[in-house]
């Protein structure tokens, strides 16, 4: 979900729109305040539930798209071992995640003194702290400390495996064959038709692999040099995975692939244009993401406290709520997403180990 240092445009619009999807539909799924906007405008609180969470996919094919861009430009790895990076994206992820934690178990303890819900979560344990802090939560099975946190572990475990695939790839194969799109395209067809329509696979990357190999493969399809015949490709086994087991979420991680494959490769995504607050929106995505939800959880104690039962006041929090959201995701950006000092663990472990330091 990090941004590369140079700007681009239309992935900032999307991860604009998908990160303030996704507040809306936490909005809409959880706390007193739902309920009470709920009975104000039923449909559009039903449609943020049902269809808001699919917005992350736009992460997942975005996510492929740029892991692509820096690891494998010319569809080879431009690394020799895979150890170093997957450390080094590890820390990337896992300093912010920390103090988002810390922000979480705060605002979770405020909650639960001014309300009873079943959407805060209970007091961390210091196993619990650890499993989130190892990205493995999920699989051993914990109960999350905020709303979206799978996410993070997901997208390490899909930039880890998009790694080592890369460079088993560059080993088994050599200079003259190019096995890394073969491999990808495997795995990502295992996903789609096997491991995405299986639940009990969802806290595992190969349940989402499927939406980030079609955004590895859209970059590389989107090369100019790359005959048009690989957008078909793509679009091929899109259709054909949807034929076989119709999925929105499959639906519309092909639609942004498709999106972005042909836009970089008719020049669109170099030419989109820059507008200041989607730019702002996608720049800060990230922390939003992160924070949102504990933010959330304060605003519906205080609502349940201290406001009115009518529907004025109800809406007025509701956009609090939001507009706090995005504001405290700007904080958190500017004091520790963007600040190098927040990625103090890679200095001090480089130390302990010059593997992982390298």
């Amino acid at each position: 979900m990090n941004s590369s240092p140079a700007r681009m445009p239309l992935i900032d619009a999307l991860k604009a729109l998908a990160s303030q999807l996704i507040v809306l539909h936490h909005l809409a799924a959880y706390g007193p305040l739902a309920e009470a906007v709920e009975d104000i405008a039923p449909n559009v609180l039903a449609w943020l539930y049902d269809y808001g969470r699919i917005a992350v996919q736009v992460f997942l094919v975005v996510a492929g798209f740029l892991a692509a861009r820096s690891l494998a430009p010319e569809g080879r790895a431009v690394f020799r071992e895979p150890l170093g990076i997957i450390w080094k994206r590890y820390l990337r992820l896992v300093a912010p995640f920390v103090g988002a934690l810390l922000l979480a178990i705060a605002c979770a303890a405020v909650a639960r003194a001014w309300l009873d819900d079943d959407a805060i979560p209970e007091k961390a344990s210091l196993a619990q702290f650890l499993a989130h802090v190892l990205l493995l939560q999920g699989i051993l099975d914990f109960d999350a400390l905020s709303a979206g946190v799978w996410y993070i572990a997901i997208d390490f475990q899909l930039f880890a495996l998009f790694a080592v695939i890369l460079w088993t790839a560059r080993n088994l194969g050599g200079r003259r064959i190019n096995l890394a799109p073969g491999l990808v395209a495997a795995l990502a067809a295992a996903s789609l038709f096997y491991f995405n329509r299986d639940p009990a696979w969802d806290n595992w990357g190969l349940y989402f692999f499927g939406s980030y190999g079609l955004g590895v493969a859209a970059f590389w399809a989107s090369d100019r040099r790359r005959r048009t015949a690989w957008l078909g490709a793509l679009w091929t086994v899109g259709l054909a995975a949807l034929m076989f087991d119709f999925r929105l979420r499959i639906a519309v991680a092909l639609a942004v692939a498709l999106g972005l494959g042909i836009s970089r490769r008719s020049g669109l995504f170099d030419q989109w244009p820059e507008f200041r607050p989607v730019e702002f929106l996608g720049r800060i995505s990230f922390s939003v993401f992160l924070v949102h939800f504990p933010i959330y959880l304060v605003v519906n104690a205080l609502y349940d406290n201290h406001a009115g039962e009518s529907d004025a006041s109800a809406l007025v929090f509701l956009a609090a709520a939001w507009a706090t959201s995005i504001a405290a995701g700007y904080a958190f950006y500017q004091l520790v997403e963007s600040r190098p000092a927040a990625y103090w663990p890679s200095r001090l472990l480089s130390r302990v180990s010059p593997v992982f330091g390298r």
